[in-house]
C-alpha cells in the first residue's frame, strides 16, 4: 500500500499551465486504462 502511495505521489503533477495539467492526467489516465485492460486480459 506504501508503494502504491508513494507512486501516486510520483505520478503527480501541478504546473501552473492548465493545457500541460490536462495532458499530464490524461497521459496518466490512459497508462492505468491500459493497464487495467491488460491485467484484465491476463487473468
Amino acid at each position: 500500500m506504501h508503494d502504491l502511495l508513494r507512486l501516486a505521489r510520483s505520478l503527480r503533477c501541478d504546473p501552473t499551465d492548465p493545457g500541460q495539467a490536462f495532458r499530464h492526467r490524461l497521459g496518466v489516465g490512459i497508462a492505468i486504462a491500459a493497464l487495467i485492460l491488460i491485467l484484465s486480459l491476463l487473468g
